[in-house]
């Protein structure tokens, strides 16, 4: 093809952009491997979209052979929108070809996408039929479930509960899957660790621990094995099956690499610190291992925040190696530093957080503004005496900035967990602030949401005691403490009573050894005793008559709800919504509307839709029918359990304050960003809480099997000392974790910065007080007063029994009742009645006078 750009400078005039240095290298480097260290907010995207200008305007790849990759629809879609406005803008795309035909585009998909696309093509090499149908997240919680089902007696489940199984199935699969573990090489593992630790003196409970979670695994291995043989009788695949066969394919079969690097001339991989193991041994695979071939990676290690699901933010590190030249030079870096989004002085506070992660990767250079925002950017920080104040200071903050000109929908507040978001958007639409929350797990907060759940988890489990109990103290049912207790009371007797007709504890305890006591203990049952011939007043407890009659009205529900469970999900959600009457309860309060309660109902049923409907799986059986709701809550755990959601939602167009978590920031700027919660401790930020650990929990795939356990802590023996050492270990890790997640956060600002903590939560017996972010905030602040300013720094108390037994807020159990909406209820109630008695009326007789009639 020829030539149409032969300068640099004709790539600005033709793009109008005016590129930096570093990004012109980066842009008009020759066609070979790199790698290029793209800092927060320094165009990656647009360097990328350029670099396939230079290439094809310069003649040395066809439009048509380029291939980009990345994680998510929208990303992909936002790439070659980009791609193709500047190949237009450029003139290239029209007639490329010398023959005067017109040329193609550049092929842009998810990681996902091209892999399914591998296996459609090449599958049959490994006996994958074409056909192969994908299961993705409803088919596979459903499918898991029915696995879980059909277990055989044998099995001696690791986990305590039913949807607890589901999750705990599907991640073991998952994990085994991304680091290309056969089950037969984790079971032998396992059985090697059990001999080793049977011939060792455990001697305390975290060493004991690893035995029980080895010998879990091996009873969960189980289950996954026929669950994997389920998806090979149907001929389905998931997306975890999806990356390893494919990646299967790349590295035992040279002949489809061959094919694919004659298809493509140029790769460009975006977001590279996100992928996994089996990503990128499928992409080394097919473009790597000493081609030549020109891939370029783009990425930050700094923003690697997603090991959780599995990515190795060693492979952006690693790249040069794994993908070298022919005559096995590593692949050139490059860097991109300059910031375009935040102000010079937010960049300071970043470039110091990020200090630890630029010592451990030696490519990662500082970040530096814009000629002309040097001196730009502000931080506020507060740390408040309590967790209602520093809510409070947030929503008064947050109201001023709105009230003063500042446009909600440029303004987010991002949590480390999605536990404060209800709180936050009531304080919020408390001072009448437009508010919106982003994403499932942050739904799973909501009251409105958090009771249908309540109310869905006590359909499909019997002893969903906690959920139960919100049901129960609810504002519908509103049962007293007294009465709750009692009813507790009466299920330890019908689980004594059930016991061999034994009354004794102790014989109880040794039939049900290691299983959970809520397993046996149901509230649910002790519900059905007030109702039919399940009635027992024999144990005389002393109940209200007014808890004997919800008591009795709610177990006559849940018996009727729960003949409804075989429907489609979506049937079974809109009954139990019309049945407790919900609906009506979000259109009676004025607080509920206030807060766009409806609207947040509307978003959660339309994700459980996408679900049933198989925009997000398909059923088990090959037919789109809806997930089952077991399946649905398992669902709902899982992105309960991680925190960062199952779902691809992004904030909204409107402008509302968005309130979300730093997971799902990434890549999204605002003019103003509030980061709460930054307190030291359990719950803080950063958070001290461990991910799965292989010692601990039976669905972690053990460090010494996965495909970066080079770059994992490693336990040296199963002595007290040893164990010590690698927690110790461990947490330094999940530091860094913690550390990329926070810088994440803190580069999401274009002007202002907002932070806060607390030192009593408002369930912690225990102070919190500032954590190492919220302490790098203060110091930023009193470094230089153009910096920001400290607003708030409550003293710590100094004495912790006295400050908890200070003065405290009594409020009611039931709580009172939201007068307005009472009364708009009881109004609606009367109007009803009156209508009812209207139509049952005895027609009048006749009178004379038809107005006596």
């Amino acid at each position: 093809m020829a030539a149409r750009l032969t300068d640099p400078r004709e790539l600005r005039e033709l793009l109008g952009i005016p590129f930096t240095p570093e990004q012109l290298a980066c842009i008009t480097a020759p066609p070979a491997p790199q790698a290029i260290v793209a800092g927060a907010g320094s165009g990656k995207t647009t360097v990328m979209a350029a670099r396939v200008v230079w290439l094809t305007g310069t003649g040395q790849v066809a439009p048509e052979r380029v291939l980009g990759l990345t994680f998510t629809n929208k990303a992909a879609g936002e790439l070659a929108e980009r791609v193709r406005k500047a190949l237009t803008r450029a003139g290239i795309g029209q007639e490329t070809t010398d023959t005067g035909e017109g040329g193609g585009e550049p092929q842009i998909s998810t990681y996902h996408a091209f892999a399914g696309r591998l296996l459609k093509e090449h599958g049959l090499r490994l006996g994958i039929e074409p056909a192969s149908r994908l299961l993705a997240d409803a088919g596979r919680f459903q499918l898991a479930a029915e696995v879980l089902r059909a277990a055989p007696a044998s099995f001696e489940p690791p986990g305590s509960g039913f949807t607890t199984l589901v999750t705990d199935l599907i991640a073991l699969d998952g994990e085994l899957a991304e680091h290309l573990v056969p089950p037969g090489r984790l079971r032998a593992f396992d059985r090697d660790l059990l001999a080793e630790l049977d011939a060792t003196a455990l001697t305390n409970a975290d060493l004991r621990r690893i035995r029980e979670a080895a010998a879990g695994r091996g009873q969960l291995l189980d289950v996954v094995e026929e669950y994997r043989a389920r998806k090979r009788s149907r001929d389905l695949i998931d997306f975890g099956d999806q990356i390893a066969l494919a990646a299967t394919l790349a590295r035992d079969i040279p002949e489809v690499g061959r094919a694919l690097r004659e298809e493509y001339g140029v790769v460009l991989l975006d977001e590279y610190q996100d992928t996994s193991v089996a990503q990128r041994i499928l992409l080394a695979g097919l473009f790597g291992d000493g081609t030549g071939h020109p891939v370029t990676a783009v990425g930050d290690p700094c923003q690697a925040i997603y090991g959780w699901r599995g990515a190795s933010v060693a492979n952006l590190d690693d790249f040069p190696e794994h993908f070298p030249a022919p005559d096995g030079t590593p692949a050139r870096r490059y860097s991109l530093s300059e910031n375009r989004r935040s102000g010079g002085r937010l960049l300071r506070l970043a470039n110091d957080l990020a200090a630890p992660l630029r010592a451990l990767h030696p490519a990662v250079v500082p970040l530096r503004p814009a000629e002309d925002a040097e001196h730009t950017g502000r931080v506020h920080c507060a740390l408040l005496p309590t967790h209602a104040d520093e809510l409070a200071w947030l929503a008064d903050s947050l109201a001023h900035l709105v009230r003063t000109g500042t446009p909600p929908g440029e303004i987010a507040v991002l949590c480390r967990t999605a536990g404060d978001f209800a709180e936050i958007q009531r304080a919020l639409v408390e001072r009448d602030v437009p508010v919106e929350v982003v994403g499932l797990s942050g739904l799973l907060h909501l009251p409105e949401i958090a009771d249908l759940v309540a109310v869905c988890e006590v359909l499909a489990d019997p002893t969903a005691n906690a959920a139960l109990v919100r049901v129960l103290t609810g504002p519908r049912w509103r049962i007293g403490p007294r009465d709750l207790a009692l009813l507790g009371r009466r299920a330890r007797h019908l689980v004594r009573r059930t016991a061999s007709g034994e009354d004794d504890t102790d014989r109880l305890a040794a039939a049900v050894e290691g299983t959970d006591p809520a397993e046996t203990t149901s509230l649910a049952d002790a519900l059905d005793t007030f109702i039919g011939e399940d009635r027992d007043d024999a144990d005389e407890l002393p109940f209200s008559a007014e808890a004997r009659v919800r008591f009795a009205h709610l177990a006559a529900e849940i018996r009727d709800l729960r003949r409804s469970l075989a429907d489609p999900l979506m049937d079974v959600l809109h009954r139990v919504l019309a049945v407790t009457g919900l609906e009506v309860e979000l259109s009676a309060s004025p607080q509920a509307l206030a807060a766009r309660r409806r609207e947040t109902l509307t978003a959660f049923l339309d994700l459980a839709a996408a679900f049933a409907a198989g925009r997000t799986g398909m059923a088990v059986d090959g037919e789109r029918l809806g997930g089952s709701l077991t399946a649905f809550l398992a669902f709902l755990r899982a992105a309960a359990q991680y925190d960062k959601g199952l779902d691809s939602s992004l904030p909204g167009g409107e402008n509302t304050v968005k309130v979300l978590t730093a997971h799902k920031a990434k890549g999204l700027e605002w003019d103003v960003v509030a980061v709460p919660g930054l307190c030291a401790g359990q719950g803080g930020f950063p958070s001290p809480q461990a991910r799965d650990s292989w010692l601990k929990h039976p669905r972690a795939l053990p460090h010494p099997l996965r495909g970066d356990a080079a770059t994992l802590p490693a336990i040296s023996g199963w002595t007290a000392a040893a164990y010590k050492e690698y927690a110790g270990l461990l947490a330094g890790h999940l530091l860094h974790e913690e550390l990329r997640l926070g810088y994440v956060a803190f580069t999401r600002p274009r002007r202002l910065l907002l932070g806060s903590g607390h030192w009593w939560g408002p369930s912690q017996k225990k102070k919190r007080g500032p954590s190492a972010f919220l302490e790098a905030l203060r110091a930023h602040c009193e470094a230089d007063p153009a910096h920001g300013e400290v607003e708030h720094w409550a003293d710590a108390p100094d004495d912790e029994e006295e400050a908890l037994a200070g003065p405290t807020e009594e409020r009611a159990w039931p709580l009172p009742l939201e007068p307005v909406a009472l009364e708009r209820r009881r109004a609606a109630a009367d109007r009803v009645l009156d209508l009812l008695r209207e139509g049952f009326r005895e027609p009048a007789a006749e009178a004379a006078d038809p107005a006596e009639a």
